[in-house]
This record gives C-alpha cells, sequence and structure tokens, in this order.
C-alpha cells in the first residue's frame, strides 16, 4: 500500500462505500473482475444474468471480500441445493414411463399417450413415454435410473427385485371365465401353446422337430411357463426337442400368433388370448389357429416403481393410475394395450410364485438379462406391450 497523503483506489472505493451503501464501488473498478466472471455456453438466462446486475454485485463481493472482509462457506444444505439437477416432473426433466414392448408398436403409442396425459393431469407434472427395445433393456433402464415408472412382465419383476432397482406397488386383475359360465378378476392369467388348426398337431409332442416362436427370454407367459409345460410334458428341453435353430423369439405376444398363422413357425408360446387383439385386421385367426395347451396361473403383469423414485409422488402416481382404471377411457385403454380390466396393489410377495417357477424350469433369470442385448429406447409419439 502506499504511503503519503494519496488515497489509493482502494481507500476510495471503502471510503464511498462508507458514504453510499447503494455505490459500493465504482464499475471501472469492477469492469475487470465482471470479464473474469464464467460465461454459460449456449443461450443460457445465466449467461445474462452474470453478466448483468447480478454480475455487478457479486464483483462488489469480491472486492470487499479482498478488502478485509470475511466470506461465509455455503452450507451443506446450499451445496447440495446446488449440486441437484432439474427438479423431476419439470419439463427439462421429465418423469419417465416407460412399457414392455411386448404389443404392436402403434398400440403401444396411442394408448401409452392417453395413460401419459392422465398421469400428467394427476399430478400436474411433465412426464415421457418410452418403450424399450427388449425386456432385459426395459429392466436396465429402470436399474441405471432411466426410467421412473414402468409397466413390467412377471418375470421382469422378479428381477427388478432381485437387483433391489425397483418396487412393484400395482397388479393387474384379468377377466376369468370360470366353469360355471361366471366372469371374475383374477389376479393371474395362463399361457397358451397355439399351432395351425390344419397342422394335424394335437399335443406338444406333434412338435417335435419344429419350429416355435417363443417371445421374449423374460416373458413368463412366453417363455418360462411354457418352458417348463414342454419339460414335464415331453421330458425334453426345448433346446433340443424342437428343430436345430429352430427357435425364434418374436419380441411380443402379437408377433409370435401372427408368426404361426402366417406359417412362419409351426407352433408358437404367448398369453391368454392375444388373438383377440389380433382378430380385427385377422378376422379367422380363430379359426385358422388353435391352443393345443396351457400353464398357468401366472402371477400378472404390473406397475413398477425405481427405488429412488420419491414416495409421497409414488402414492399420488399410485392412486392416479387405479382412478384413471376406473373410467370408461382407462378401461378402453388398458384393454386395448395390456387386456388390464383392473389393478390392485401388490407388493414384492406377489411375485415369488414367478420366481419359484423359473427355477423349476431351469431359467437363470439373472443370466438370461445379461445376455439379452441391449439397445436403446425409444420415445413413443407424444401429444402431449401383456406380459
Amino acid at each position: 500500500m502506499r504511503s503519503g497523503s494519496g488515497s489509493s483506489p482502494t481507500q476510495t472505493m471503502l471510503s464511498r462505500a462508507r458514504d453510499d451503501s447503494a455505490s459500493l464501488v465504482r464499475k471501472d473498478t469492477l469492469r475487470p473482475i465482471i470479464r473474469r466472471l464464467p460465461a454459460i455456453e449456449g443461450g443460457d438466462p445465466m449467461r445474462r444474468t452474470l453478466r448483468g446486475p447480478l454480475g455487478w454485485a457479486l464483483a462488489a463481493g469480491l472486492v470487499i471480500a479482498a478488502c478485509g472482509g470475511t466470506a461465509t462457506p455455503p452450507t451443506a444444505t446450499e451445496a447440495a441445493k446446488a449440486s441437484t439437477g432439474p427438479r423431476i416432473g419439470s419439463f427439462d426433466r421429465p418423469v419417465v414411463l416407460a412399457f414392455t414392448p411386448s404389443q404392436e408398436a402403434a398400440t403401444i403409442a396411442t394408448n401409452g399417450a392417453a395413460i401419459k396425459a392422465a398421469l400428467e393431469r394427476a399430478t400436474g407434472l411433465a412426464w415421457k413415454v418410452t418403450v424399450m427395445s427388449s425386456y432385459a433393456a426395459q429392466v436396465e433402464g429402470m436399474c441405471s435410473g432411466q426410467i421412473d415408472v414402468g409397466f413390467f412382465a412377471p418375470l421382469q419383476m422378479t428381477l427388478l427385485l432381485d437387483r433391489g432397482c425397483g418396487s412393484p406397488v400395482l397388479g393387474a386383475l384379468r377377466n376369468e371365465t370360470k366353469l360355471d359360465g361366471s366372469v371374475v378378476l383374477s389376479p393371474t392369467y395362463q399361457s397358451q401353446i397355439l399351432v395351425r388348426a390344419d397342422s394335424g398337431i394335437t399335443d406338444l409332442n406333434g412338435l417335435k422337430g419344429k419350429k416355435f416362436a417363443f417371445v421374449d427370454t423374460l416373458s413368463a407367459s412366453g417363455y418360462v411357463y411354457p418352458t417348463l409345460t414342454i419339460k414335464n410334458k415331453t421330458g425334453q428341453d426345448p433346446k433340443t426337442f424342437f428343430a436345430p435353430n429352430g427357435i425364434i423369439f418374436a419380441g411380443g405376444h402379437p408377433q409370435a400368433a401372427l408368426a404361426v398363422y402366417q406359417g412362419n413357425v409351426d407352433g408358437a408360446a404367448t398369453f391368454i388370448d392375444v388373438r383377440d387383439q389380433l382378430v380385427a385386421a385377422n378376422p379367422d385367426i380363430k379359426t385358422k389357429t388353435k391352443v393345443i395347451d396351457t400353464a398357468g396361473p401366472i402371477p400378472n403383469d404390473g406397475v413398477a416403481l425405481q427405488k429412488d423414485f420419491p414416495a409421497d409422488l409414488g402414492k399420488t402416481v399410485k392412486q392416479a393410475l387405479i382412478d384413471y382404471s376406473k373410467t370408461d377411457d382407462g378401461k378402453a385403454k388398458f384393454l386395448a394395450l395390456f387386456s388390464w380390466n383392473g389393478m390392485q396393489e401388490i407388493d414384492a410377495k406377489f411375485y415369488d410364485p414367478m420366481r419359484d417357477a423359473a427355477k423349476l424350469a431351469g431359467v437363470d433369470v439373472a443370466t438370461l438379462a445379461k445376455a439379452t442385448p441391449r439397445p436403446a429406447a425409444t420415445v413413443a409419439p407424444s401429444p402431449s406391450k401383456s406380459p
């Protein structure tokens, strides 16, 4: 610091600060500091803010601190707030809703968009629909935090639970016709094995050495339960029972049924009765194909929440889905999308029978998931697939 009677710029600045708190320092003193403030790339409004009044205030604080002021370190809470990203449900961070790719893309896009809109109305938050390209990819999406809420098949649910990635909160209810003709809502469903009606095949043994379509290795009714049935009734593993290289994975239940209908394979495993979703476009599908075996009961598919999903928001989402499923529009959308006729609250124990069946069938769920490719997700069109 200079000696003598002359005042330094800093002394002058401090004097003026004491005389007039509205003019802490001269702008020509702060301008070099302003230039050093970080500029945010792109069109972020923060760039303009740092170059504007906030920038001058920040610079003044830096100068005062340099002249002997004591800076107060940020608290842990302030640091945490600064490090967090956009609020979930905001435009920049919508709630991600995922659907299992068990149905045709157009069916998911149309009905999924309606469910998304209902959730937006109920929660007041922004949502985004995504459809993963495989069952395993959807599980991985939730485990990696890319998916917040998802509709999952039973075997996917067991994998989510085993990996600690998510929790089931809602299970589907489907109409079941009893022997006396009465219809009741059931928490379980069944698998079926289809063949062409003109094939001459009347039971599973007739498929030996033939071509066969499963749905996905993580599908309960499209893989695990029919595998168990084939092992129990033929004494052989599907890998050796069917023709060499004769097994295909159709990717969805409608696709598997259509493969039989079109004569591309001799048999296929699907849920009962996927053909109801196809009869409008293929009126004769129920006469040209037939069921030769069934398996079950299988715990219905359902809805799971990611492990870190906010608890209060989770309750709101769960109730919103239940409420929407009771409306005429909701009933139509869930029926078209999953053949659901309602839903109920469930917990992890609901899927214990699924885990037991997988073990009996010799299906190593974790190994199958690791071996299944995980292509990128596709986002369904936004106005804004059964197990």
